[in-house]
């Protein structure tokens, strides 16, 4: 078949295109970041697979494609989605491809929660990987190390598959996994009761189900369907002992019923020992050893962006870059930080001038309960992808809801860095997040080039 992705740079289009292409199809696509000289790593990367790289203003969309599939931030009357609907073209939405090929697998595996799915799907695909399973994983974060375009591992057809279910499009009713995973259930994209019945809706499609105890949202849904509880929480069919959580790496014990499994995880953070429990009783169920988990899972190299530490310079400060974009992220970030430093400078740029609206009042709150005296916090102006939008907030606005921090602001990645700068001591550790932006890891890593230069760094 003949395939074009729209807004194919996407972190969860890019592995779709790339498996559609390994399975022999004709692929093609396009992305407005391309357009505007950005994702040159990615666009490469795509051609060098043989994926045809095209303008998107309408003009590769044309009778022969059999399939036109577009990414949700792509907007209904796009050139393209425009063209493709002149056309009578098959328009699927990612989210439908994707359930497509995990429905498909054998089994399948759909792995859904509002915080930690990046992470539990690269994990599962390190796993299956090291240990010589041929699976087939997608997910929106590639191996720390590996790039930036999405986890992939292209398996067999006929064989297992495992992918990240986002909730933020409203697609997880789509799915009919025989594994389904909630890992927990927060607000993010939208308040709890408008995700809710969502997750029920996947809940009860997933022909088995587990879920983390520690999440009283995801736990109450398990319930609901008899589902297979992990984790810390209260009475968990399979529980998650806590050894220590940081400052550099997060140890625990999985009491399965054919006995304890030691998980060593070289990530901090209570967050990552959860994510390690989850992507091991998947790992289980594809027939890995218990002793290869956590033998694995030991040297787990991490999922780009997420507490990935970029380095640390002579001084002691390190720089670590996060995807963390709402409550639970930035919480699960801060406190990650923390374990490993007296003081933390945290960065945060909003993805969108809607999810800064969404975030307002509950960064407002949240901030000076998490932030300790010592540390100190800045706002980078919000991100603007592009397309019809209502600019009515900025980060300035942010950065004034908290004057009790002295907030800082930063209107560009420059400002991000010179703001750095005058705040860094030695022993601190510089936390940058946020998500969608392609420039973020370049910041980080220019943030880190700057402290390795100055003097007092």
């Amino acid at each position: 078949m003949r395939y074009h992705f729209s807004g194919i740079a996407g972190a969860g289009m890019n592995p779709l295109a790339r498996l559609m292409r390994a399975r022999g199809h004709a692929v093609q696509g396009s992305d407005r970041s391309f357009d505007q000289g950005k994702n040159a790593e990615v666009a490469a990367h795509l051609a060098a697979l043989g994926i045809v790289v095209k303008p998107q203003d309408g003009s590769a969309v044309t009778a022969d494609l059999d399939r036109f599939v577009y990414s949700t931030a792509v907007e209904a009357e796009t050139p393209e989605v425009r063209a493709a609907r002149t056309l009578g073209l098959e328009r699927v939405p990612r989210p439908a491809l994707l359930a497509e090929v995990v429905d498909a697998g054998r089994p399948g595996v759909a792995i859904a929660g509002t915080s930690g799915k990046s992470t539990i799907t690269g994990m599962v695909g390190w796993l299956t990987r090291e240990a010589g399973v041929a699976a087939t994983v997608l997910g929106g974060a590639a191996l720390a190390g590996e790039g930036t375009s999405g986890c992939f591992l292209p398996g067999p057809v006929d064989g297992p598959v495992a992918a990240e279910a986002c909730e933020s499009d409203g697609t997880l009713t789509g799915y009919h996994a025989a594994l389904g995973l909630i890992h927990n259930i927060s607000r993010d994209h939208g308040e709890v009761d408008a995700l809710r019945p969502q997750f029920e809706a996947f809940a009860k499609r997933s022909g088995r189900l587990l879920v983390n105890s520690a999440s009283p949202e995801a736990a109450r849904v398990g319930r609901a369907v008899g589902a297979h509880s992990y984790g810390a929480g209260p009475d968990a069919d399979t529980p998650l002992a806590i050894t220590s959580t940081g400052p550099h790496r997060a140890r625990g014990t999985l009491h399965l019923p054919t006995g304890p499994l030691l998980l060593d995880v070289p990530q901090p953070g209570l967050h990552n020992l959860e994510n390690a429990a989850a992507a091991a009783l998947i790992a289980l169920d594809l027939g890995i050893a218990p002793a290869t988990v956590a033998a694995l899972l030991a040297r787990f190299p991490g999922v780009a962006r997420r507490f990935e530490v970029i380095g640390v310079s002579a001084g002691g400060i390190r720089v670590v870059d996060d995807y963390a974009h709402n409550g639970e992220k930035l919480r699960a970030a801060i406190t990650a930080a923390q374990a490993g430093a007296a003081r933390v400078l945290a960065v945060f740029q909003p993805h969108g001038f809607g999810p800064a609206r969404f975030l307002r009042s509950e960064l407002r709150e949240l901030m000076p309960r998490l932030l300790r005296p010592s540390d100190r916090l800045c706002y980078a102006e919000i991100y603007y992808a592009g397309g019809t939008v209502a600019k009515d907030i900025s980060s300035r606005m942010l950065a004034d809801d908290l004057p009790a921090l002295r907030c800082g602001y930063a209107p560009s990645h420059r400002a991000v860095i010179d703001w750095i700068r005058a705040e860094t001591r030695p022993g601190d550790t510089v936390l940058i997040m946020g998500a969608r932006d392609p420039e973020l890891p370049g910041l980080a890593r220019a943030v880190f080039g700057a402290l390795r230069a100055h003097p007092a760094a």
